[in-house]
């Protein structure tokens, strides 16, 4: 949902651009990983300090989810945010990362989100199976597709192939987006999985489509028509940490309604 990113705005000021604390119980202490699948962290430069653990607020999560990136802001009509990502380590939630600059719609959050109006939805969200990018796989533990001519993300609500990928001559209508045309924002991202399962059985139409995670569109940093974006080396850290395999979600939400999932 890029191609209506909205408002450049001044940055927030960025953090250091790297992200995992090498003081961090790595991924590897909550599951054995053969050494050539391992991705090392990447580094967080300066010393860690002590911040609220915000993943120790969801109580909804599913008892197999190991890591959980929760992207808060402090009220709904900001479009300003952060991301911090947790892995659960024997039952607790530790901190896996700084918490990053991240923007949202640029009318911020709505818990009744809906098609064509730029709000990101609130709620508890899985990682789509497949990852994607203009680019080349930046080194992502899910498959990944690199955008051809052809790839579109169908946006028309009167779709039977409403909010999913596509591949087609022709534009499949509606508010559709040419993925591959996306430049930088769609360099890479994940989809999540707000109106789509395991969320909902099928879409529904005109409750909105298209909520990825994705790249600024400008180095600055920018409002977005509902998606979240981060900075560019940001993004590749998050998307190389998650692990289809400890079951990851994402926590959209302001601070204030964090203890309601």
């Amino acid at each position: 949902m890029n191609r209506r990113a909205l408002l450049s705005g001044a940055a927030a000021a960025l953090a250091a651009p790297v992200l995992f604390a090498p003081t961090t119980p790595a991924l590897g202490a909550t599951r054995p990983r053969p050494p050539e699948a391992a991705t090392p962290p990447p580094r967080r430069s300066g010393p860690s300090t002590p911040r609220r653990n915000l993943a120790a607020r969801l109580t909804t999560l599913p008892t197999q989810t190991r890591q959980v990136l929760v992207v808060g802001a402090d009220s709904y009509t900001t479009t300003y945010a952060t991301l911090e990502a947790y892995v659960r380590i024997r039952d607790r939630w530790q901190p896996a990362s700084a918490a990053l600059p991240a923007r949202l719609g640029s009318r911020g959050f709505s818990d009744n989100h809906v098609e064509g109006v730029p709000t990101t939805p609130t709620g508890v969200y899985s990682i789509g199976p497949t990852m994607y990018g203009i680019a080349a796989n930046p080194g992502v533990r899910y498959p990944y597709h690199q955008l051809v001519s052809g790839d579109w993300w169908n946006e028309n609500p009167s779709s039977p192939r409403y909010n999913t990928f596509q591949h087609s001559s022709t534009s499949p209508g509606g508010a559709s987006e040419a993925l591959w045309q996306e430049t930088p924002s769609y360099t890479h991202f994940a989809v999540i999985t707000y109106n789509m399962p395991p969320n909902v059985p099928t879409p529904i139409p005109n409750a909105g489509s298209g909520i990825f995670l994705h790249q600024f569109r400008v180095s600055a940093g920018n409002a977005t028509a509902g998606c979240v974006s981060l900075a560019h080396d940001h993004l590749v850290g998050v998307l190389n940490w998650l692990d289809p395999a400890l079951s990851p979600r994402i926590v959209l939400s302001p601070y204030a309604q964090l203890d309601r999932y």
